[in-house]
């Protein structure tokens, strides 16, 4: 739901014609770890965004060979959709650690950053203003802060714990049916 909410400020606050949720191919910095089968992330994308128009999954990362970085996913949509401004929807975790990304300035050259808030106030950390110009190409997004996460749902899910509110129900209903993020048993000894 929080990004749900996310895009939603951000459509409306800096009137964009249609946001495209990009699923995640293979993420730089969990290339040691498992993660969720593509094809069960973009189910639930497509669950999410559901009926909402001004709204598409977006498969450029999916598709593309290794591991996904922000910037050549930009620089592909910046040839995909000349002319347009891009704007880059980000929760404010992913802005602290913008300066730790492939080509971070790059990515300020190609698109806004538009911030979802995490909690009522600008992030203690500073660091990621280091970047040059990267005051003038973000805006803060006015919404209600956002203090969840998808590894706390992931979490909550492990745990046995309710998750209602936070995913949309279409979205509750297909990891369960596919068992996914559930507590893995650990295997008996005999």
């Amino acid at each position: 739901m929080g990004h749900l909410a996310a895009a939603e400020a951000a459509r409306e606050q800096l009137g964009l014609e249609r946001v495209l949720f990009v699923a995640a191919g293979q993420p730089w910095r969990k290339v040691d770890r498992e993660i969720t089968a593509a094809e069960h992330r973009l189910a639930m994308v497509r669950l999410a965004i559901d009926g909402e128009p001004a709204y598409e999954l977006c498969t450029i990362e999916v598709d593309r060979n290794g591991p996904s970085y922000t910037v050549e996913t930009l620089e592909e949509l910046r040839e995909s959709f000349p002319g347009c401004e891009l704007v880059l929807i980000l929760g404010q975790d992913a802005l602290v650690d913008l300066p730790n990304w492939k080509d971070a300035e790059r990515v300020l050259q190609l698109a806004l950053l538009a911030i979802a808030p995490r909690s009522g106030r600008l992030p203690k950390d500073d660091s990621w203003r280091v970047l040059p110009g990267i005051g003038e190409r973000t805006v803060w997004l006015d919404m209600t802060p956002l203090s969840v996460s998808s590894t706390s749902i992931r979490a909550r899910i492990r745990r046995g714990s309710p998750v209602r509110g936070l995913v949309p129900a279409e979205v509750e209903a297909y990891f369960r049916k596919h068992k996914l993020y559930a507590r893995r048993r650990k295997a008996s000894s005999v």
